[in-house]
């Protein structure tokens, strides 16, 4: 479990005695159950791939279904996939079946602590963060909201964990907003165990170039890390992706900062490059894969209706770490 000194912009973090750095899904999802199930709200549950995902979590000691939305349509559907525990041990918030009075059930819900994390059902990323960020009744901290992204790299000796943001939430990030997303990365990785990340400020090339705004944003914040702006984490740029994560790709460019091949984090350039990338190594390569939404006071997980099952109990293992912290 992460303890947290402060919740200041610069981070005072300690990782527990005996925090080993996490290697795999198998090893978040065994640390998660460790820390015990969370209540997981599923906004508008009556999907297929939501309640199956809820089952698996509820059953492998990760989550406390919490579902909302039409109670008498939730629990008619899972009985129909034969998700019949489910059914019977999950609880239900009646909200009806509209999406924005059931996020904002949700909302609520959240508020009072009477869930721990929130999940997308049935409904739009947008229709869940509408009243998330309501200055009067949402969840807002005032920090920045991005989504960071986990996925399991295959590697010469075994697998490890590479994140990567932003991909669903901030459409061209400016310098602060990557600042504040390199932030929230260093807070999620801290509670998988990475005691000093080591985070890559991507671009498509490692020089910096007046034509590549990219370039001059990651000069930017290697220059700011060098003052002690994120701590004890190693920030980087500018990388490209291969130089990034290989070693030899980084050797054959004569990159000999200790980032380069080791990335832990890869901050991408804008929302295009993110969800590219995060879709690629999910949907082509087959990684294993989860993500959460950081900075708002509670964890926030927006998967794709596309997404596996396995992918959604993954990220709720995820959210579980996060909101542990």
């Amino acid at each position: 479990m992460c303890h947290f000194i402060g919740r200041g912009e610069r981070m005072n973090t300690v990782i527990s005695a005996g925090t080993d750095a996490l290697t795999t899904f198998a090893e978040l999802r065994r640390r998660a159950r460790v820390l015990g199930p969370k209540r997981v709200g599923v906004i508008l549950a009556d999907d297929d791939v939501a309640l199956a995902a809820a089952s698996d979590a509820m059953l492998k000691g990760l989550a406390i279904p919490v579902l909302i939305g039409d109670r008498n349509r939730i629990r008619v559907h899972a009985e129909s996939l034969d998700l019949i525990e489910l059914a019977e041990r999950a609880e239900y918030v009646s909200s009806g079946h509209d999406a924005a009075h059931a996020a904002q059930t949700a909302v609520g819900l959240a508020r009072e602590g009477a869930v721990d994390i929130l999940m997308k059902g049935h409904l739009r990323t947008d229709e869940l963060l509408h009243p998330v960020l309501d200055k009067q009744s949402g969840l807002r901290t005032g920090r920045l909201l991005c989504d960071i992204a986990i996925c399991e790299v295959p590697d010469v000796n075994g697998s490890r964990l590479v994140g990567l943001s932003d991909g669903g939430i901030n459409v061209a990030p400016t310098l602060d907003q990557k600042r504040q997303i390199i932030l929230a990365a260093i807070d999620v990785l801290h509670c998988l165990g990475i005691a000093q990340p080591k985070i890559a400020v991507m671009s498509a090339l490692e020089v910096v170039i007046d034509a590549m705004p990219s370039t001059k944003d990651a000069q930017t914040l290697t220059q700011l890390a060098a003052t002690g702006a994120f701590g004890d984490a190693d920030v980087y740029g500018p990388l490209a992706l291969d130089n990034a994560l290989f070693e030899w790709a980084a050797r054959a460019k004569g990159i000999t900062h200790p980032v380069a091949g080791h990335a832990d984090f890869l901050v991408m350039p804008n929302i295009e490059a993110g969800n590219l990338l995060a879709k690629s190594v999910l949907f082509l390569a087959g990684w294993r894969f989860a993500h959460v939404v950081a900075g708002a006071s509670v964890p926030l997980l927006i998967p794709s209706r596309v997404e596996s099952a396995q992918a959604k109990v993954n990220s709720i293992a995820l959210g579980d770490l996060y909101a542990a912290r």
